[in-house]
C-alpha cells in the first residue's frame, strides 16, 4: 500500500505526489466518494473520446469541448464498471 499526503491549496488544488502519479499511469483521474472515503482512480481509456469532439471544434471552443469529452468518457467508464 502506497500512502502519501498533500496539502490542499486555497484554490482547492492538490499536487499528486510523483510516486502516486507513476502508479496511476494516467493523466486523468476520477474522484469517487464511497462510504465517506474519497477514492481516486485513473481513467485510461478517455483519450479516444476526444477525437469526435476535436473534428468540429475551433481553437476558441476546443477547451470547453475537450472538458465535456473527458466528463462524458469518465461517466461512461463509471457506468460500465458500476456493480
Amino acid at each position: 500500500m502506497t500512502i502519501a499526503t498533500a496539502r490542499i491549496s486555497s484554490k482547492g488544488q492538490v499536487t499528486i505526489p510523483k510516486r502516486i502519479r507513476d502508479h496511476l499511469k494516467s493523466e486523468t483521474v476520477v474522484f469517487d466518494v464511497q462510504d465517506g472515503v474519497v477514492v481516486l482512480q485513473p481513467v485510461r481509456d478517455a483519450a479516444g473520446a476526444l477525437h469526435k469532439y476535436a473534428r468540429h471544434a475551433t481553437h476558441d471552443d476546443f477547451k470547453k469541448l475537450r472538458e465535456q469529452a473527458w466528463e462524458d468518457a469518465v461517466h461512461e467508464k463509471r457506468r460500465r464498471t458500476a456493480p
